[in-house]
């Protein structure tokens, strides 16, 4: 019996958290409204849905006077339906509601996505507490980096195998000096391969990417086991190394969260820019939160003197693995 040197009950209780969750679900209702004239808007409209008749029961209201130009095409994949058709408003959607029928009854949010005709893009999550939002004039810069931030931050603390692998990286690296470097050629890799594909520079299809995700999570949670073991592995002596190697996948998948929600024409750098930027400060976030529940854990349980079994160790980084290893299976089954 030795003292409690890692607080693994707190970090078990972290993956409590994610099990439940598939991975990397960033799957709100999403509306897209791209302007042709003063008046007509091509729609299109995605929800959750369990097969091709029974969809989450949420649609966007619009105006009244509203008339729909063209029948609804509807066509359903992977636990989404597709919808979509073209509208006229009378004098155009700036100062107007769009309201979401039944959003409160929900957990899901909203994206709500309007394209007009000078190429400027109006984003906003629509909440099931406040369910409508307003078309506005073109957005400032100011509204194009708080809109891209947020978005970005939102969705790191939702992709939950990237958060998986952060974690893996924390519990793997010894030294803050070192951890520090690790996570920055994490940050630096996933960057570069976020805005390879996001401007259509390198095309890499998604199951696969994904898969292989899944698949560098079971590589670093096996190699937090073998350097408690004591074997002598690049991982454990250039850690970073692997960090940047496996960070340009997660940045493809990024991108793929990135592209559906797509870049306003007039400012894809400073949107770019600002949703990396938003990926980072809720990454730091993250890494801050279990730095600071690993020393609290730690400090409580030297006080108080626990002990704890020389297997207990091995929970974290098992509980890490198997849980990808579903992750995998299921996204190669997805093929």
């Amino acid at each position: 019996m030795r003292t409690v040197s890692l607080p693994l009950v707190v970090v078990a209780w972290v993956l409590t958290a994610i099990v439940p969750t598939r991975a990397d679900e960033f799957k709100p209702g999403y509306l897209q409204l791209t302007q042709l004239d003063h008046e007509t808007y091509d729609v299109l409209w995605k929800i959750p849905a369990i097969d091709e008749s029974t969809t989450l029961k949420v649609k966007p209201q619009f105006p009244n006077g509203t008339e729909a130009l063209t029948p609804v095409r509807s066509t359903f994949s992977r636990g989404i339906t597709v919808q979509r058709w073209r509208i006229r408003v009378a004098e155009g959607l700036d100062g107007k509601t769009i309201c979401f029928s039944r959003l409160s009854e929900t957990r899901i949010d909203v994206l709500a996505r309007l394209v007009r005709l000078d190429g400027t893009v109006q984003l906003e999550r629509i909440l099931p507490v406040h369910p409508s939002f307003v078309g506005r004039p073109s957005p400032g810069r100011l509204e194009v980096v708080r809109t891209y931030t947020i978005l970005g931050i939102e969705h790191i603390l939702s992709g939950f195998d990237h958060l998986l692998f952060v974690l893996a990286l924390v519990l793997l690296v010894q030294g803050t000096g070192r951890l520090l470097f690790t996570i920055t050629a994490f940050t630096v890799a996933h960057s570069l391969t976020l805005a390879a594909a996001t401007l259509g520079w390198v095309h890499v299809p998604g199951p696969p990417v994904e898969a292989a995700i899944a698949l560098s999570i079971v590589f670093v949670a096996s190699e937090i086991v073998h350097t408690r073991q004591g074997r002598s592995s690049v991982t454990q002596h250039y850690p970073w190394v692997v960090a940047f190697t496996f960070g340009l996948l997660h940045g493809f998948g990024f991108a793929g969260t990135l592209a559906e929600v797509g870049l306003p024409q007039s400012s894809i750098p400073i949107a770019l820019l600002f949703f990396n930027v938003g990926v980072e400060i809720g990454q730091l976030l993250f890494v801050g939160g279990v730095l600071t529940v690993i020393t609290v854990g730690w400090r409580a349980g030297h006080r108080l003197r626990l002990a704890q079994p020389a297997w207990l160790w091995r929970i974290a980084p098992y509980a890490i693995g198997a849980l990808a290893s579903v992750w995998l299976v299921e996204r190669v089954a997805a093929f």
